[in-house]
């Protein structure tokens, strides 16, 4: 890795943009620049994190609310407000994420070209602010995690130690990407607890196709790094997969539609939700035949259009409502 620094970095570090963040974004254009370093932090200008951390909350909840007898469910107006609670939480949440990844990758993320311009590395805050806007944003984290029943609060709590351990696993594992499905996909437990106070074999089977499909997503975002990583001895199952990456993608997704097939079929949820699990299944296939690993542009592409894995399923579980 050479060490030269673009001109676009250079501007990274005089007017707030970073350079593997998305240019022209409503962070740059309508907040102020005081700000602009924590919402980089925070990742605010790639909405496709939250959105990944959402799909299991939103599917799990969905799946609860199908399920369960009508005159056992809250009411629909506290259905809305766990959604909603669901989705601030999956904001703020992935944002203290971020913001602690950026402060335990400090010195890593100065030898990476795609974020040696991220706000800390290109001094654009001090440590200390940002382990203050990372615990602003945990107290929203607690503020709806307290929104839900005691199970469910505990439950929420007990993510926290893998939360607190994933930005290190890269050191000592070409497994992180296993680590950080475990913490992603939790909302897969979250959100039948938040309806149901309890956990069945349902909400588990989900949580552990999640883990699966976020192995797999993760897996093609690794990739735009891999030369970056060789060099500073970071490791990833991109590294680890290398030339045999489809091959495993292939394995992994097709765990998971079995996984979440299983979740239906212990649920009893209704034939809509097969419906977008096939859907959601030929959109894996499709990622993987299009999959060029060498090609850093498009693993972004196709990592950021898993967020349509998520619509698609969630689709399905609406439809069971309706049937």
């Amino acid at each position: 890795m050479s060490g030269h620094i673009s001109m676009n970095e250079k501007k990274g570090t005089i007017d707030g943009r970073v350079a593997d963040a998305v240019s022209d974004h409503w962070v740059d254009r309508f907040l102020p620049l005081g700000f602009r370093p924590y919402a980089r932090l925070s990742r605010l200008e790639r909405p496709i994190g939250w959105w990944l951390l959402l799909w299991p909350c939103l599917w799990s909840l969905t799946l609860a609310v199908a399920t369960k007898p009508a005159d056992q469910l809250p009411p629909v107006w506290q259905i809305l407000w766990y959604a909603f609670a669901f989705w601030l939480g999956a904001v703020a949440m992935r944002g203290a994420g971020c913001t602690y990844n950026d402060l335990v990758d400090h010195k890593i993320d100065q030898k990476v070209e795609r974020t040696r311009s991220r706000p800390l590395p290109a001094n654009q805050t001090t440590r200390m602010r940002a382990w203050l806007w990372l615990g602003l944003q945990a107290l929203i984290g607690l503020f709806v995690l307290l929104q839900f029943n005691e199970f469910s609060i505990l439950l929420g709590f007990s993510s926290l130690g893998v939360v607190a351990i994933y930005p290190f696993m890269k050191r000592i594992t070409h497994w992180p990407q296993l680590v950080l499905g475990l913490a992603f996909s939790w909302g897969a437990l979250m959100g039948w607890a938040a309806i149901n106070g309890s956990l069945s074999l349902a909400p588990v089977l989900m949580y552990a196709a999640g883990i699966v499909w976020t192995i797999g997503f993760d897996t093609i975002y690794a990739h735009q790094d891999k030369e970056d990583d060789v060099m500073i001895g970071v490791k990833s199952t991109a590294l680890l997969f290398a030339d045999h990456t489809k091959q495993w993608l292939l394995g992994f997704y097709a765990v998971m539609v079995l996984l979440m097939a299983g979740a239906f079929v212990a649920a009893g949820v209704a034939w809509p939700a097969y419906l977008g699990l096939i859907a959601a299944a030929a959109h894996m296939g499709w990622q993987i035949w299009k999959l060029d690993i060498n090609n850093s542009a498009q693993c972004l592409d196709l990592f950021r259009s898993n967020t349509q894995i998520g619509w698609l399923l969630f689709g399905g579980l609406v439809g069971a409502l309706l049937v």
